[in-house]
């Protein structure tokens, strides 16, 4: 069997640093639900909230070593979050998002399936994007998902969510190590009642009006699937564009966004908390 305990990357901690002081401070001092958008649009509250997670690896079930980052709630054990990044990899707003949970009381784990690499344009993202292989990722994602049920922090519930790139890996995630519960935004769902049939837990999707590539005719699709399946989903529509949820982009729209997290809430909180 594969030696599948967590290691740190780092057990030797830096010595204090004022400004990540100063960073965290500020970070500790905005209120639990609009800090979320002001950290993710500022780089520096977003580094310092990525700077409170740690790398934890395993070695897959297919013998690959992978890590990720891990946000330990106050109290444990909690139940568990996978998160799965958008096309530009796993970089500080995403593990921004998985601290965010961890202060919701999750086990929060932001996966990465670029083996440590990040874009900064969209044509790398779209390369990185386009080289990820599909059995290595679902290889990534099970063996995380069977992780987190055994890790001694958690109370065994799982839950996913991914945006974009991720959004629709959430969604593979569930299929591959059916859990409790599963959040998409804009993410492909273009899948069959037969592909469907593995799922577990209730599905939440959000998706935009104005998304040209998740659009109507493929979540229409996926809707009438899960209900030849038999699944338990929800959808919501938002006037918006693709990726409207995250603050960086220029298709950012607020009040969606902020609506579209306050729904994910309490869909984790029903299905992970109950």
């Amino acid at each position: 069997m594969p030696d599948s305990r967590p290691l740190a990357s780092d057990p030797h901690p830096l010595p204090p640093d004022p400004r990540r002081r100063r960073l965290l401070g500020t970070l500790a001092a905005l209120p639990l639900v609009p800090s979320l958008a002001a950290v993710l649009a500022d780089p520096e509250l977003a580094a310092a909230a990525a700077a409170g997670t740690e790398t934890v690896t395993l070695t897959t079930e297919g013998g690959r070593k992978v890590s990720a980052a891990l946000a330990v709630p106050a109290r444990t054990p909690a139940p568990a979050v996978l998160l799965v990044h958008e096309w530009w990899g796993l970089n500080d707003q995403i593990k921004s998002m998985a601290a965010e949970c961890a202060r919701e009381g999750y086990l929060a784990l932001a996966v990465d399936l670029y083996g440590g690499r990040v874009a900064d344009t969209a044509e790398g993202a779209q390369a990185l994007m386009g080289a990820v292989d599909a059995a290595a990722a679902t290889d990534t994602l099970k063996s995380w998902i069977d992780w987190l049920r055994r890790e001694p922090r958690s109370t065994g519930k799982v839950g996913t969510i991914g945006w974009c790139f991720g959004g629709g890996w959430s969604l593979n995630a569930s299929l591959a190590a059916p859990v409790e519960a599963t959040v998409i935004y804009y993410g492909r769902v273009d899948k069959t009642a037969a592909q469907l049939a593995p799922l577990k837990g209730p599905v939440l999707g959000h998706f935009a009006t104005r998304d040209n590539w998740i659009n109507h005719a493929m979540v229409a699709g996926f809707e009438k699937a899960m209900d030849e399946a038999g699944k338990s989903y929800t959808d919501y529509w938002y006037d918006a564009d693709h990726a409207f949820a995250n603050p960086t982009g220029a298709r950012y729209d607020k009040a969606d966004a902020a609506e579209a997290w306050e729904r994910t809430r309490a869909f984790l909180a029903k299905q992970l908390k109950g």
